[in-house]
C-alpha cells in the first residue's frame, strides 16, 4: 500500500468556465497524460494527496465529470482545497455530495488527517508568503489554525505526520513565517505543495531541506503529471 502526491490536475471535464493551461508550456494533453502516468504507477490499494486545483468547476455540481474522472482512476483519493477550487463548499456538503454520487475512493481533508499505512496525511490550503492587509490576514490565520489542528490530530496517532499544503510556504526568499513556525514548533519533517506553474517559477521553487523540513513541489507541470511516491 504506497501513498502518492500531486497537485494542479485543474481537470476542465466539468459544466463549469472552461479554462486553459496553454498559457504555460508542458500542459499539451495533461488529462490524457495524468490518465497514463496514473494507471501506470498507482494500485487500487495505493492512495494518492490531490493538493488543491483539482477542477475548474465553479459550483459543485459542475465538478461532476472532474469527480467521476479520478473515481475511475485506481487507488483512494484524499482531496484538499486550492485558490481554483471555487466548487469547495461546506465538509459537510463536499461529503454528502460525494456519498449520494457513488465517487467511494474520494475523500477530502478539511479541519481533520487521515492515516495511511504508517504516515498521518495532514494539512490545508495555507496563503500568500506576503499577506499584509487584514483581509489577507484574517485567512492566513484562518489557515493557521486548520493547520494546527490537522498536525494535533496527527500527533494522536504514532504515525508521522506528512503536511499537504496547496500555496508554497517558502519560494525563493520569501516566507510564509506563520505557516513556518507551525512546521517547525510541530517537528514536521516533510511538506509537499503545489500551486507553482510555469519554468520560471518551477525553477525557483524551494525543494530540499530547510530549518530541518523537506520540501517538495508537486505541481502537476513540475512532476511531469506523475505523482511522485512518497510512502
Amino acid at each position: 500500500m504506497a501513498l502518492y502526491a500531486i497537485a494542479d490536475l485543474h481537470l476542465p471535464l466539468g459544466t463549469g468556465e472552461k479554462k486553459s493551461m496553454n498559457i504555460f508550456n508542458g500542459w499539451e494533453n495533461y488529462v490524457d497524460r495524468i490518465e497514463k502516468n496514473w494507471r501506470k504507477l498507482v494500485k487500487p490499494e495505493d492512495t494518492v494527496v490531490i493538493a488543491g486545483d483539482f477542477s475548474w468547476a465553479m459550483r459543485l455540481e459542475e465538478a461532476f465529470e472532474d469527480f467521476k474522472f479520478i473515481e475511475s482512476l485506481p487507488g483512494k483519493k484524499i482531496l484538499l482545497k486550492g485558490n481554483h477550487d471555487y466548487w469547495w463548499s461546506t465538509r459537510k456538503k463536499i461529503e454528502t455530495y460525494l456519498s449520494d454520487n457513488d465517487f467511494s475512493s474520494v475523500s477530502i481533508l478539511h479541519n481533520s488527517m487521515q492515516e495511511v499505512g504508517s504516515v498521518a496525511v495532514c494539512g490545508t490550503r495555507g496563503w500568500f508568503y506576503d499577506s499584509t492587509c487584514e483581509s489577507d490576514m484574517k485567512i492566513l490565520n484562518r489557515e493557521v489554525m486548520r493547520l494546527e489542528f490537522s498536525i494535533s490530530l496527527a500527533k494522536k496517532t504514532n504515525l508521522e505526520p506528512v503536511v499537504f499544503l496547496h500555496y508554497p510556504p517558502i519560494y525563493r526568499d520569501f516566507k510564509c513565517e506563520e505557516i513556518l513556525k507551525v512546521l517547525t514548533e510541530n517537528k514536521i519533517k516533510r511538506c509537499y505543495y503545489g500551486h507553482l506553474h510555469g519554468k520560471k517559477s518551477i525553477s525557483l521553487a524551494s525543494i530540499g531541506e530547510y530549518e530541518g523540513i523537506n520540501f517538495q513541489l508537486i505541481s502537476g507541470d513540475a512532476i511531469g503529471f506523475n505523482p511522485i511516491l512518497v510512502q
